[in-house]
């Protein structure tokens, strides 16, 4: 069933609030009953609904945001990147990943030729909000979160200054089956999803290295400093994992630092630690399943 912006997923407003709550009395670990009563529900619901959503209780997932969790899957993800290439693949996950092909093009080859591209956007329901969606015959050229806050026409002004060349287009009977392929995935035969992007030779690189990163695992800004052949180029990578115009299929949530702290995140922090939590359930289900 597609998600679209007649349908709002007032479950993630939920989830969203329960993490915020759940992150600001961590050390006291507050009872099912007090986080369920924080977000207006009964404890059965509120386990039944978060459970739902995420795969795994909220304790469970609370766990997978902890320090020391996310510091393990740094040791154990350290050369994800390089086993990622040796496979030849975008993604090692056995199910809920995407395959992804990216199209880059520089801000000056953009110039010369980027006149005239057509982007046919719309918003949506997604399970972590609602997000705006722009794509080219090219491929995907934006995906962003909006605030539940937030005016809708902020997030479509931002997107038409990145493209500003082009050509816009409101249609959600387009932009709705690429929303439903990228949130629900259960569709392994109908091939991977293209990425069409805007950058510098650099931010490529560095964009190119985050889609290697599968789910269920993280890693860091010296890991991806390291793999693109930069390593010291800390600070430049980190601003190029904060240039990227397209939110969780290019999955610039799954850099960390690495004192395991999960950091900033320009679609909000509080929506990092949802997407990254919600992966790491997916992935324990999945495990779960095979053993």
């Amino acid at each position: 069933m597609m998600l679209t912006t007649k349908e709002p997923d007032i479950n993630y407003l939920r989830i969203e609030r329960a993490i915020q709550f759940l992150e600001q009395h961590f050390r006291r670990q507050p009872s099912l009953d007090e986080v369920a009563e924080h977000v207006h529900l009964s404890p059965f619901h509120f386990q039944r609904m978060f459970s739902h959503w995420a795969g795994v209780t909220p304790k469970r997932f609370l766990q997978f945001l902890t320090i020391d969790f996310l510091k393990e899957k740094l040791v154990t993800s350290r050369n994800i990147l390089e086993a990622t290439e040796l496979a030849g693949l975008s993604s090692q996950s056995r199910v809920y990943d995407l395959f992804t092909t990216l199209e880059g093009v520089t801000p000056q080859e953009y110039r010369t030729r980027g006149n005239g591209i057509q982007v046919t956007y719309g918003i949506h329901a997604t399970p972590f909000g609602v997000a705006l969606l722009g794509t080219t015959p090219r491929g995907i050229c934006w995906l962003s979160f909006i605030a539940s806050d937030e005016d809708p026409g902020l997030a479509i002004e931002a997107m038409k200054e990145h493209w500003h060349n082009a050509l816009f287009r409101s249609d959600e009977s387009v932009t709705a089956p690429l929303i439903d392929r990228i949130f629900h995935i259960d569709q392994a035969d109908s091939g991977p999803l293209h990425l069409f992007v805007k950058g510098t030779t650099f931010q490529l690189k560095v964009w190119e290295a985050l889609l290697r990163i599968p789910m269920g695992a993280v890693t860091t800004y010296q890991g991806v400093a390291e793999y693109i052949g930069k390593p010291r180029a800390l600070q430049a990578v980190g601003s190029a994992v904060g240039a990227n115009q397209i939110a969780y299929l290019i999955p610039c949530h799954r850099v960390i630092r690495k004192d395991g702290v999960l950091g900033e995140y320009r679609w909000s922090p509080a929506r990092k630690k949802s997407i990254i939590g919600w992966e790491f359930g997916r992935v324990d289900e999945a495990d779960q399943n095979a053993n």
